[in-house]
């Protein structure tokens, strides 16, 4: 496959006529890409076609994003690195360091720490390289359009936004992106998973009917969480928590299941128009961890057509668990999405071994190593490549569910893309010495939302 080809499948599907209109607006220009071909001039960091990469975000997923950028195709070099924490940023440059060598060009004076590194490490690469962004989730709004107004490539990492207002940022940001001809990759690695890739083909073709219902899951245990240190400020332990705090990750139904609800859509080939639910905590609660996190939410979508997409999530230990996504279609059903490495196709309903209809037949290939051989291969060839609008819809389908679940209220896709509710305001103005957006009580207890109180939207 070829990064050509994502256009024509990244199209928006099938949406209510108030989306279409919102699209019109903040949509991709893409009709517009072969102009901007014409014109453009092909900017790569240096005269032998290498290009420049710089890292926002050195945690585990970062340091995993730049090692596949490091391992793509033709001359490549990460020469700047930057994360609000110091340890997290060491660590991440001597793993890469170690198993790169001369491709890993980061001395001290471009290893940038605190809240404004991500504009250092940007300019240390602009224009023309590739900002890796893997940041929390709330920080990516505003990295992607740093990274945009510095003419550079991009790749980041789900989820793309926290709430509403940064996920109308960030289509506006990839609206920019693609007048500039700069290639933009979103991290839900599924959609580059070969095996999921041909099942969904299948499914549209037609194997086992028009789809009914879908189902995405993801059960299982705890969502780790370290206790605040020793003279750690506030802000410090809610980043190093990210996961447990809202502003930061959006939540768990967003953050974690983001991959399994974007299969379902993706199967569906439409975004939800409405969703309700709920959720609760009460676990975390009795072990005494201090954080925002509800244990469970349960959220029902409802398409246009009528059709339902289910979301259960939870962390608890000791419980039944599943990872993945079920798809019933008129005749026949499936298995697959993230967490079903293997995916297959059933006649009926019951997935009897027996019953399997389909099943994927080849090299799966490593979808974490194709997202970022996709982005690159395009940038090199000049060919159209932006996979904004349908990150930042599968975030809004997250979002929307929280807002249900936490709510306890209908509401509608209109309804929570056009809200002004911002988790996180003054974000860009932060310091590490700035106060987080949600603080403790003076028994330690954080603000969790109410079901029926809560408005969140």
């Amino acid at each position: 496959m070829v990064a050509k080809d994502r256009v024509a499948k990244d199209r928006i599907p099938r949406a209510s006529t108030s989306r279409r209109g919102f699209l019109k607006r903040t949509g991709g220009a893409l009709a517009g890409a072969a102009l901007l071909q014409a014109i453009s001039v092909r900017s790569y960091a240096a005269e032998d076609n290498t290009i420049n990469i710089a890292l926002i975000g050195c945690g585990g997923r970062g340091t995993g994003a730049a090692d596949n950028a490091l391992s793509t195709a033709g001359p490549v070099k990460l020469v700047a690195m930057a994360d609000v924490l110091a340890d997290r940023l060491d660590s991440s440059y001597q793993a890469l360091a170690g198993k790169f060598g001369d491709k890993v060009d980061v001395p001290k004076e471009r290893q940038f720490v605190g809240m404004d590194g991500f504009q250092k490490a940007i300019a240390a690469i602009a224009p023309g390289g590739v900002a890796l962004l893997a940041t929390p989730p709330a920080f990516r709004p505003i990295h992607f359009e740093q990274a945009v107004k510095a003419d550079c490539h991009v790749f980041m990492e789900k989820s793309f936004a926290v709430d509403a207002p940064g996920v109308r940022r960030v289509l506006a940001t990839g609206e920019e992106a693609t007048r500039r001809n700069l290639k933009v990759a979103g991290g839900l690695m599924s959609r580059h998973y070969k095996p999921l890739e041909e099942i969904v083909d299948q499914i549209h073709q037609g194997a086992i009917g028009d789809v009914i219902t879908c189902w995405a899951y993801r059960v299982h245990g705890p969502v780790g969480y370290t206790p605040k240190a020793p003279g750690q400020s506030e802000l410090e332990h809610q980043i190093r928590n990210y996961s447990c705090y809202t502003w930061l990750n959006g939540s768990f139904i967003l953050d974690w299941l983001i991959h399994n609800l974007d299969v379902c859509c993706w199967v569906k080939d439409r975004w939800p128009v409405q969703a309700r639910g709920q959720g609760g905590r009460q676990v975390r609660d009795s072990l005494g961890m201090k954080d925002q996190l509800f244990d469970h939410y349960a959220v029902e979508y409802e398409f246009d057509d009528g059709t339902r997409l289910f979301a259960q999530g939870s962390h608890i230990a000791n419980c039944w668990g599943f990872f993945g996504d079920v798809i019933h279609g008129a005749k026949g059903s499936g298995i697959l999405g993230e967490g079903q490495p293997e995916p297959k196709l059933y006649r009926g309903f019951k997935q009897d071994p027996a019953a399997v209809l389909w099943q994927f037949q080849g090299t799966p290939l490593n979808q974490y190593q194709v997202e970022h051989d996709l982005l690159f291969d395009a940038i090199r060839k000049d060919l159209p490549y932006n996979e904004t609008q349908r990150c930042a819809y599968a975030a809004m389908t997250g979002i929307l569910g929280r807002m249900a679940a936490e709510t306890g209220q209908l509401i509608t896709w209109d309804e929570a893309l056009a809200s002004n509710l911002e988790l996180a305001p003054g974000l860009e103005q932060f310091t590490m010495d700035s106060a987080p957006p949600v603080a403790p009580d003076a028994n330690g207890n954080y603000p969790v939302a109410m079901p029926g109180v809560t408005v969140d939207y």
